[in-house]
This record gives C-alpha cells, structure tokens and sequence, in this order.
C-alpha cells in the first residue's frame, strides 16, 4: 500500500526534480497528480515512464491526498499550503515562508530526523535554503563529535538557484559575449552574471547583510544547535547547477583532519573525495545529477587551536531541493504515516 501524492509547481525546475526522483528512488505511491498554475494547466511532465499532465492547483481538493510536495514561492504557498493541511494533506514546503516558525520543523533527514514528528503542530514540514541543506549534512557528525563554536563559510552559488530566469540569463549572456550585436542587460541579476561573480544573493538587510546569508545562520542555528555562531557571504557564480561552499570551522574540542575524514566518510549523504594531488575534490559540474553532498580539501586551520577547514559541493537541485523534500516525504511515511 503507497501514497497518494501531489507535487505543487510541477512544471518548474524544482517541481520536475522532485518528479523525476521520487521515481528514481521507488516511492511507494498509489497514485500522483502534478499541479501549477491555471495557464499550465495541461501541460505534460514526466514520472518515470509516465507522462503527467497538470492540474489546476486553484481548483484542487486535497482532500483523500496523504502529502503534498510545494515547489512554488511563498506567496502561492501562502495561499495553498494552509488548505492543503487543513485538508489533512502533510505539507512539505520548499519555500521560505514557514522555514522560522517555531511550531513548524525544519528537516534535513540526514540531521534532525526526529524533528518529523513536530509536523503534528500544523501539518507542514518546511525544506530549508539550498545552500544550508548541503552544509548542515557535512557539519552534524562534526558537531557531534567536537561540538562546533563557530562556522565562517564562503558560498558559490549556481545560476540555478535563481530559478529558469537565472540559467537563462547566464547562457544568454555568454552568448551576447561572442556577438557583438548582441547585448544582453542584466534583468534576474543585479549585475552581469556571464564571467563575472556578485556577492549578492536576496535582498540586502539593516546590517548589511543577504537574507540568503541571513538564511544560513538562523537555518544552522534551528537545524543543528542554536548554541553555533555562523557568519556567511553568499556569492552567485557563473555555474548553471552546483552549489559550493568553502567552511571554516572552530570546535571546543580538538578534531584532527583524519578523524574528521573518517567521521565524514561514514556520515549519512556524505561522499569524501579528497586527495591532495591535481584534481583530487569535486567540483560542481561533477555533482550534478547526484544524491550527495560530496566533501574535498579537508585540513587543519593553522590559525586556531581546533579549527578546520573543507570545500563542499552538491547539486542545489538535488540535495538543496528537491531531494530533501523526497527525503523528508519517506521519513515521514517512514517513522508516521507507515503505509508504504
């Protein structure tokens, strides 16, 4: 017996990526629908072998329908994710609007599994910021093994995570370069993105910071220990898919970089491939289509008694999307709901 599912935004790229591995990876579903918007509706995506055509999210009774996957912005998941769980369908919202309510658990399964049973509160389950999932996996076991102080990291951040419109502008851009009757302004971005980085990723806030770099310090603080000082610049990078990270990190404990290897070799989602020789880490164009969070360049900070530095790289599709939210629906049908 499996699950009646419905995946809301399901033309968009996120939406297409929770489609596509919910099928990778078998979930036991009885039956699925895509939703979107009224001006998609009938358009056609894949599930496995299937093809789906979309629904009317406006129109949709959720009523009968165990979980619901939300791969749209936060003002449609304003509007259609409280219907959902007042329907008695299970949220999980990968939007940022219910990622700091108290009452609502923010999941990385890898991290805080037994924070599932906190969707009770008002039947949504947030998926945290995509490039929080991915440094979250990686700092856990650490955590648990030297307790961390502080975590200074450097993100570089793919085009992808703009949404179609980012990716766009890149490949527009970098085609404009190479003809010059061509001129293509920036529009998603603040700046051109084609051979170029901005450190500019959301708005910017009252201290002079990101709201994506904002995101990083209270979405470590909620998933791992609100006890850890976090300080973050976030950066877009001329990348289509792959996030990457450099993370300096000070213990209470003294951590030797080969304990810190073997711990993060055996820690769930985790791939290490760090080999201090040309091309020995991961870049973001290898980890795209992956399920990990893969980790290089482990070492020890000189400049601190218990310091540690890594380089973390995963697919912001993946593992900063999509596939947490897969990896939260079989938690939940896992350890709650126990049909599948």
């Amino acid at each position: 017996m499996g699950y009646r599912v419905a995946v809301v935004g399901a033309t968009g790229n996120v939406g297409r990526e929770m489609l596509n591995i919910l099928a990778e990876r078998q979930f036991p579903v009885d039956e699925i629908v895509a939703l979107a918007s009224r001006k998609s509706m009938g358009t056609e995506v894949s599930f496995g072998d299937k093809t789906l055509k979309c629904k009317d999210l406006d129109t949709f009774d959720f009523s009968g329908w165990d979980m619901a996957l939300f791969a749209v912005g936060s003002d449609a998941t304003k509007k259609y994710a409280p219907a959902a769980a007042k329907a008695g369908c299970v949220v999980i919202d990968n939007s940022s609007l219910y990622r700091y309510d108290s009452a609502i658990p923010l999941i990385v399964p890898e991290v805080n599994p037994e924070a599932i049973h906190q969707y009770k509160n008002k039947n949504i389950i947030a998926n945290p910021n995509c490039s929080t999932a991915q440094m979250v996996v990686a700092l856990k076991p650490l955590h648990d093994r030297a307790t961390i102080k502080r975590v200074v990291v450097s993100t570089y951040q793919s085009v992808s995570g703009a949404g179609k419109e980012g990716a766009d502008e890149l490949w527009d851009q970098t085609k404009s370069i190479y003809n010059p009757t061509s001129d293509v302004p920036p529009k998603k971005f603040t700046k051109q993105i084609a051979f170029n980085v901005i450190p500019h990723i959301d708005v910017f806030m009252e201290d002079g910071s990101t709201k994506e770099e904002w995101k990083m310090v209270a979405e470590t603080k909620k998933i791992v220990d609100p006890k850890i000082k976090v300080t973050a610049t976030c950066v877009r990078v001329p990348v289509f898919v792959g996030h990457s990270e450099a993370i300096n990190i000070e213990f209470e404990d003294h951590l030797d970089e080969d304990e810190a290897r073997d711990i993060l070799r055996e820690a769930p989602g985790v791939m290490v491939i760090d080999k201090r020789e040309d091309g020995g880490y991961v870049t973001p164009i290898e980890c795209v289509g992956d399920f990990a969070t893969f980790i290089s360049r482990i070492r020890q900070d000189s400049t601190l008694d218990n310091g540690l530095n890594l380089w973390c790289v995963s697919d912001n599709l993946r593992k900063g999307a999509a596939l947490n939210a897969v990896q939260i629906a079989e938690l939940l049908g896992r350890e709650v709901l126990k049909k599948g």
